[in-house]
């Protein structure tokens, strides 16, 4: 059995950037199992894989345009939301499948989300906002990331606002001493190369330090949105690899746009 497999880096300025995602049309769905082989071989923050077939809860597509199911491994486990693997589907899809269309959409198990193409090839993802709350430092984390945070924040992911863009760049986290958490932790700050700046970690996950997160930037930006006083931002993730996003908060949903390049594209072979 042979299954497509492309290599895809989202959210990239250039050459080497980005995030890279694994995308992996399906006939039919694998069995779980398999699946999360798959993206342990795979060994990326995160593998999509998509059918064009939709489950019974999907319902109707809220819009025009082609619509996958598509689900996310981490090497470690399936996750409930991604960003940077749907928008690397995306680009697969309107650049393979559908080059005449401008929206995909995907159900997922964070509900329909969408992608649509600008007249100069660059891809806007919609995702649910994120809430977050603010809390009291967990001083486990504290000690792991080794910053001293001004504010601390609690939602899909636990997020440390430190100073200065410098300090989230220096960051040497101790991933031994991480404590467990649900997903993962944010480090953010105000930037100077852009709006705000921020770094992600997950090591519970199987991923110690995600290269651009685009999830993240759901909770991300509206935090920044109601800090800097506007709804559309520049942001970049500072990671070794690095990644650019220009987010805009829209009411209850966050665009994220960015660009993609393609890396490889290649055949994985099963047993039978």
């Amino acid at each position: 059995m042979e299954v497509l497999l492309h290599q895809i880096d989202a959210f990239a300025d250039a050459p080497f950037t980005g995030n890279p995602a694994a995308v992996m049309p399906l006939l039919a769905w694998l069995p779980d199992e398999l699946l999360q082989q798959l993206a342990e071989e795979n060994n990326l923050a995160e593998t999509a894989f998509y059918t064009s077939a939709l489950p019974p809860e999907a319902g109707e597509p809220p819009g025009i345009g082609p619509a996958y199911h598509l689900r996310w491994f981490t090497p470690g486990r399936e996750v409930d939301m991604c960003g940077h693997a749907t928008l690397a589907t995306a680009a697969h899809l309107v650049e393979d499948i559908h080059p005449g269309a401008d929206r995909v959409q995907f159900f997922t198990r964070s509900g329909w989300l969408a992608v649509d193409r600008t007249d100069d090839d660059e891809l806007i993802l919609d995702l649910p906002a994120v809430e977050s709350l603010d809390v009291i430092p967990d001083p486990e984390l504290v000690a792991a990331l080794g910053v001293r945070p001004v504010r601390a924040l609690s939602g899909q992911d636990e997020v440390l606002v430190v100073a200065t863009e410098r300090e989230v760049r220096e960051a040497r986290p101790n991933f031994a001493a991480f404590p467990k958490l649900e997903r993962g932790a944010v480090l953010t700050a105000r930037g100077d190369s852009a709006d705000f700046v921020s770094r992600m970690f997950a090591p519970g996950a199987g991923i110690l330090e995600d290269p651009v997160t685009g999830s993240a930037h759901a909770q991300l930006t509206p935090l920044w949105a109601a800090e800097l006083g506007r709804a559309t931002l520049t942001a970049r993730q500072l990671s070794r690899r690095g990644g650019a996003l220009r987010c805009r908060l829209d009411g209850d949903r966050v665009l994220l746009a960015g660009r993609c390049r393609r890396y490889l594209d290649g055949v994985v072979r099963l047993p039978g």
